[in-house]
């Protein structure tokens, strides 16, 4: 685990009879040298039933096309987080990789701030089907230091029998 310290947990959501096929990112870009930066602000699963689930969502930015995994499904994921900044603007997340079933890996379209962490554990075969995000909201009008999106954790479909 890798992710950012602030925020609150948001629900967890599940694709309802499917799996994640893909993703798309809330991304705000880079706001000037004076002006506060949050980065990812949230993330969106697409379903193989083309549903789209989320958990809390920041307030800034605007969504991404879909990344999609050519065949296949989400399988594993690595957080590019940039640490705590004694003097600078905190960003927390800023973007993430996925693995797919068919070994694609798939890398959003976030700015290249801080480090990934490491894979995650894998869905193998059963693939991702749940999401929670770990998200800080905007503290007011006097807040000169915002960050969006701090950790997501994602979760394995259990395999159906029958």
């Amino acid at each position: 685990m890798n992710g950012g310290q602030w925020g609150t947990w948001g629900a967890m959501n599940n694709c309802s009879r499917s799996r994640a096929k893909g993703f798309s990112l809330k991304i705000q870009t880079r706001q000037g040298h004076f002006a506060d930066d949050t980065s990812l602000n949230g993330i969106r699963l697409i379903c193989s039933d083309d549903s789209i689930i989320t958990s809390a969502v920041g307030a800034y930015g605007t969504w991404s096309d879909a990344f999609l995994c050519p065949s296949g499904l989400l399988t594993s994921f690595m957080l590019r987080v940039s640490p705590r900044s004694v003097l600078g603007d905190d960003t927390a997340a800023n973007n993430i990789k996925f693995k797919c079933t068919d070994g694609t890996e798939l890398e959003g379209n976030g700015p290249a701030l801080g480090d990934y962490g490491s894979w995650s554990g894998s869905c193998k075969d059963d693939g991702t089907c749940g999401i929670q995000t770990k998200v800080e909201m905007p503290e007011g009008f006097f807040s000169i230091d915002n960050t969006g999106l701090n950790d997501v954790k994602f979760f394995c479909c259990a395999s159906s029998t029958g």
